[in-house]
């Protein structure tokens, strides 16, 4: 068993309009990266379209028909919300999306891979139940986490979000599912401005553990707060499958945040999940790209990321 990615063109095709951080030189960086040789073992697939019953889990109808209604037939760029713009192609791209962590998923849970990687935009996880935020069309690891439960019937799903956005859509719609648990390092002051520690979960059952790092915060802070807080809390939950949203716009170079990562910090986290992953869960693992928009440091991330994915 190896890696497998799952990307599709339409991603590229997502256009959010001149300048905007959120851009399709994001998912080039990290294809072209993905041609070095390192890279001549992990598997490839085209990302399928996810389905109404799939989304549904997830979001309202209201919400669905909201985003495919919404997208122009021509060359307009339409805002949706201040920061969240789609175009002609960018429907197909959100259904490919989140299609991709569905597919990754049954194929991790099949065995005909170890774990996955989604290469594809638009992002997910400040995505609501009945709202597009922040980028995000459809809340991909979460439609992936209740995928896992009600298509394969695992019982103690985890998603760990390290982008240095605290990913609310994720957060909110896991809030009262039974046997989930959301954990998150992100900018404490940073957009949407939630994930403070006293948000633990919801009366459903689901559990929340969040650790709000301050703007500047490097590795020591970052370690610490996994090492110390969020792991032990996740083995002591002992998930039988493990949702990673890796989003690398902590890094020191990325233009819209303030915190210090680099690059081994994000191989050092993806180790430890994947050891957890190897520990609880029988190595399933499903990871999907969130945040990270300088280019060359997204790039670089997302390859240790993978190099760690294809040896664990």
């Amino acid at each position: 068993m190896s890696t497998l990615l799952f990307t599709h063109p339409v991603c590229i095709k997502h256009d959010t309009g001149e300048y905007h951080p959120e851009c399709s030189d994001r998912l080039r960086s990290i294809l072209h990266v993905l041609d070095h040789h390192d890279f001549f073992y992990l598997l490839r697939e085209e990302a399928p379209r996810v389905t109404e019953e799939q989304l549904l889990r997830a979001h309202t109808q209201a919400h669905i028909d909201h985003i495919l209604s919404s997208v122009p037939t021509d060359d307009e760029i339409f805002e949706l919300d201040s920061d969240t713009f789609i175009s002609r192609h960018s429907g197909e791209a959100a259904l490919r999306a989140a299609g991709a962590v569905v597919a990754a998923v049954d194929e991790v849970a099949a065995g005909r891979c170890r774990n996955a990687f989604c290469a594809v935009r638009p992002p997910g996880h400040h995505a609501e139940r009945d709202a597009a935020m922040g980028f995000c069309l459809f809340s991909n690891a979460a439609i992936g986490a209740l995928h896992a439960r009600a298509a394969h019937g695992y019982r103690r799903i985890a998603v760990i979000d390290f982008d240095v956005h605290h990913g609310n859509g994720t957060q909110r719609i896991l809030w009262d599912v039974p046997g989930t648990f959301y954990g998150s390092t992100h900018q404490i002051d940073a957009f949407p401005y939630s994930g403070q520690p006293e948000e633990t979960g919801g009366p459903g059952g689901g559990l929340a553990v969040n650790v709000p790092l301050a703007a500047g915060s490097g590795s020591e802070a970052f370690r610490e707060a996994y090492a110390g807080t969020i792991l032990p809390r996740l083995r002591a939950f002992a998930p039988d499958f493990l949702m990673v949203s890796a989003g690398f716009d902590a890094h020191a170079a990325d233009p819209i945040a303030h915190m210090r990562l680099h690059v081994a910090d994000f191989e050092w986290i993806t180790r430890e999940l994947t050891a957890i992953a190897a520990e609880y869960a029988n190595h399933r693992l499903v990871s999907v790209l969130e945040g990270g928009y300088d280019t060359r440091a997204l790039a670089a991330s997302v390859a240790a990321h993978l190099r760690v994915l294809m040896g664990g």
